[in-house]
């Protein structure tokens, strides 16, 4: 682990909106937001990309991303995570390249494979064969962006001589990271020599689930560093520890249903994810977050107080779990945006620079 790096997560929400007079007036607040936490100190920026869904509703998220290399100078970016069974491979390829070539460098390539039911019925696609699709997806992406052409005959994708352009301009290409919670993602990636990144595991969880990780990853006997690991959670700063308890706790605890009724109500409805060992303690931690605020703070899932309190616990979380990138949410639930934006600039103002050692 090298100097601990700050990110912030910004996953609009589908109640957001929803509830907005137009989409566009929240894009445009959100890429302002974008250019502050640039300016208070934030090494990078990432949202979340789902589709039929209440979690979050950046639907294009290259789109979207393509705006925040305008905006931006300094910023690292990327969407953690690109459900890759919903793309054609190479078109991602080359449209992370382009990003890449925008931001003059900045694009990071996060990758996973879903975990919803639900959003693969809406358009069709094999929920329980994601694994492979998106094991076959990546294989072509990176060929695409190491390749001058492209011959591949998969199960799922073919193509005779693809000429995707633009190759990357960080060379070989983006950094990659693997959105991994079971044991078997955290082997692809120590294999493939990727980056790693984790947003619900409680802390004792994640911490073992890394150390895995670097474990099978000397292993491997790659050459160069190793791999970074990333963690996001939910913070809100505020002037004392009472009131960051008082503004954060009942959006806490809304955050993790807000708007999945209305999927519910749906023809189709909402189905989560298969009956696995991951998925199952995943479940049982989604349990605690909408039920106890207590089950929040004594599992690491979200660091609240004031700055020396938000200090002190991320310096906690972090010799227990060891990451190279935090990322920090501080937008859940249906929280005001004076306190959310509050919350990120005091994180940055007086959380962020006492880590500059």
């Amino acid at each position: 682990m090298g100097k601990l790096e700050f990110a912030i997560w910004d996953s609009f929400p589908g109640y957001e909106i929803a509830s907005a007079k137009t989409a566009a007036d929240v894009y445009e607040q959100h890429l302002s937001e974008a250019q502050l936490a640039e300016e208070l100190g934030y090494g990078s920026y990432y949202t979340i990309e789902h589709q039929n869904s209440h979690v979050g509703q950046i639907t294009a998220p290259s789109v979207y991303l393509a705006a925040l290399a305008q905006r931006t100078t300094r910023l690292r970016f990327g969407v953690m995570i690109y459900q890759l069974p919903f793309y054609n491979p190479v078109r991602l390829a080359q449209e992370v390249a382009m990003l890449d070539h925008l931001s003059r460098g900045r694009m990071e390539f996060g990758t996973g494979i879903g975990v919803s039911e639900h959003e693969f019925i809406r358009w069709n696609l094999p929920f329980f064969e994601r694994q492979k699709m998106s094991t076959e997806a990546l294989e072509i992406i990176v060929k695409a962006w190491t390749q001058d052409e492209v011959t591949y005959q998969g199960e799922y994708w073919q193509f005779d001589e693809a000429l995707p352009a633009p190759k990357p301009y960080q060379q070989p290409h983006p950094p990659i990271w693997v959105g991994a919670h079971s044991p078997a993602s955290m082997e692809f990636a120590a294999k493939n020599n990727y980056n790693v990144s984790q947003n619900i595991d409680v802390d004792p969880v994640i911490a073992e689930k890394f150390e895995y990780f670097r474990k099978v990853w000397r292993e491997c006997n790659h050459p160069g560093p190793m791999p970074r690991t990333f963690l996001m959670r939910a913070v809100h700063v505020a002037e004392t520890d009472e009131i960051a308890r008082e503004e954060a706790e009942q959006h806490l605890l809304a955050s993790r249903s807000l708007g999945r009724a209305e999927i519910a109500k749906t023809r189709i409805g909402f189905k989560g994810n298969e009956d696995t060992p991951t998925s199952r303690e995943l479940g049982r931690v989604f349990q605690g977050m909408s039920t106890s605020y207590d089950f929040w703070i004594d599992n690491g899932l979200a660091l609240v107080g004031s700055p020396d309190t938000v200090i002190r616990k991320l310096k906690e979380q972090y010799q227990l779990i060891g990451y190279d990138i935090f990322c920090a949410n501080h937008r859940f639930g249906p929280m005001p945006h004076e306190q959310s934006l509050k919350s990120l600039k005091l994180f940055g103002q007086e959380v962020i620079p006492a880590f500059a050692e």
